[in-house]
Formats: C-alpha cells, sequence, structure tokens
C-alpha cells in the first residue's frame, strides 16, 4: 500500500482516542476530538515536526521501531499495529503461515455436532467444509466456484448472500466483516487477501466506504439473528474459534439448548441429512 494510506490509518486511530484517558489536559478548547499529533509523538518518544509529516505522508515508509512506538502510543490491538506494518510492506513483529488444508481432527468435530451448524473456513472467508445442519441453515457452498468461493467477496456483490440476514442488521454485519478481513491481513499478510481488499475496493462501492473508516477488528462471537425460509425466525448464536493451525477458522451457530431455535436448527440437519442419502 502507501504511506499515504499509513497516514489516514494513524489519523483515524488518533482522532477516536480520549485525552482523559491518558491523563492529558489542556488548557485551551479543543476543537476536535481525540489526541493532538503533539501528543501522540510524546507519548511515542519522538518529535512533533516528524509525527507531523508521518500523518501527512511526507516522509518515507517509518522503520519497525517508529511503527513499535507509535503503536504503544496510539494503544493498537495487535491486529491494528500489524495492519500498520503491512500498510507500508514491511513485517510484523509475528507472520504465522497461512494453512489452507481442513485440519483432520476439524473434520472429525464438524460431525460431531449434528445439533449445530458447524464448518471450517480459512481466514480470508473460504468454506472448506461443511456439517449437515451448516447446509441447511446456509446451502451447500460448495456449489460456488472461482471468486464466487469467497463469502466476503459474495456479501459485498451478490444480494443473495444477504437473504436471511433482517435487512436493519445488514449494515452492522457489513462493517464487521470490513473490519475483520483487514484485521487478518494484518496477520497474514497473505497476497490474496490484498488481491481480495483491491477486487471489493474496486467493484462495490459499500465496501470501499467501510474501508474508509479504518476499522481493525476480528469478530470472534455474538448473536445474530437469521431469517431462513423454511425455519423461520432463528436467534443464535456465532462463534468463531481459531485452530492450532494459522489460516483454519472453525465457525458455530448454535441455539440454547432446549429452545425452539434449537429443535429447528436440529430439524435443518436432519433433513439435510435425508436429502444427501437419496
Amino acid at each position: 500500500m502507501s504511506s499515504a494510506e499509513l497516514g489516514r490509518f494513524l489519523r483515524a486511530q488518533r482522532e477516536r482516542l480520549r485525552p482523559e484517558d491518558f491523563g492529558l489536559r489542556s488548557r485551551t478548547a479543543r476543537r476536535t476530538g481525540g489526541l493532538r499529533r503533539e501528543e501522540v509523538a510524546m507519548l511515542a518518544g519522538m518529535s512533533a515536526d516528524y509525527y507531523r509529516r508521518l500523518e501527512q505522508a511526507r516522509v518515507g515508509p517509518p522503520s519497525s521501531q517508529v511503527l513499535e512506538a507509535v503503536a504503544r502510543a496510539l494503544r493498537f490491538t495487535e491486529d491494528e499495529r500489524d495492519y500498520a506494518f503491512r500498510i507500508v510492506d514491511r513485517d510484523p513483529p509475528r507472520r504465522p503461515h497461512a494453512v489452507t488444508e481442513v485440519d483432520p481432527a476439524l473434520g472429525q468435530m464438524l460431525d460431531a455436532m449434528p445439533g449445530a451448524a458447524a464448518m471450517v473456513m480459512s481466514d480470508l472467508g473460504e468454506t472448506l467444509a461443511q456439517n449437515a445442519t451448516s447446509k441447511g441453515l446456509l446451502g451447500d457452498h460448495s456449489r460456488f466456484t472461482g471468486i464466487n468461493r469467497n463469502g466476503m467477496y459474495r456479501w459485498f456483490t451478490d444480494p443473495a448472500e444477504r437473504s436471511l440476514h433482517p435487512a436493519g442488521e445488514q449494515e452492522a454485519e457489513s462493517d464487521a466483516r470490513v473490519s475483520t478481513l483487514r484485521g487478518w491481513y494484518a496477520r497474514t499478510g497473505d497476497p490474496r487477501a490484498e488481491r481480495l481488499i483491491a477486487l471489493l475496493r474496486a467493484r462495490s462501492t459499500e465496501f470501499e466506504r467501510l474501508w474508509q473508516r479504518e476499522k481493525v477488528h476480528i469478530c470472534r462471537s455474538g448473536p445474530v439473528t437469521l431469517v431462513h425460509p423454511v425455519a423461520g425466525v432463528l436467534d443464535l448464536r456465532a462463534q468463531i474459534l481459531e485452530a492450532d493451525g494459522p489460516g483454519q477458522l472453525f465457525v458455530t451457530f448454535t441455539a440454547p439448548l432446549g429452545s425452539s431455535a434449537a429443535a429447528r436448527l436440529s430439524e435443518l440437519g436432519g433433513e439435510n441429512l435425508a436429502l444427501a442419502g437419496t
């Protein structure tokens, strides 16, 4: 990417911080929210002039030491820190090797959870394997080919991908997906992620708008409501677990035991198994 992109990212993160969280007070009223550039420079142990030029993309790519100092000053999460490194084509402090093949143990776990919709995904949004309940709930993702195998791509380019999600919740879902993609790109530095980001920025105005928010946050769990054409409204909990091998995610959708949603979710798996056996 570029120094200009780094400058925009640093500015967006700086403006989100509250001075009082750093014990900083000002004798004059602040015209805008967030920390001032000179305050970030002080916290990072560098000159205010250098930090100002860094945000304004008037200096070359900073060293790893400078990036680490700025990350600490702005209280970056690990994902945000790694993303800052990637922007200027530097390797972050850790760079796990991506794995694309399904771990056999994860495949066994899929079939051991008939009451949950479970699947193994890559960190870029490609479905690698599904159990019967997942296919009954979300559809069989093996039917997709090429770039359409990527759920992130489908979400922003194919309206049908959103058919299960209530309209009022789609904006939040889009925002979560963009910030998660930015986080996974920061972690892995996978060239495929960079190509996917470039493609989505070119083809989806919604993605581009959300990308400009400069948010980095990998979503791992939370409530989700799906409206299924057969099972109706399902209030579920999504859980995303990282497997031992980098790049592999174990994703589940569950309902409280004994609930109506749990019974209907289980029925979706049974119906899908029956269809597969015919």
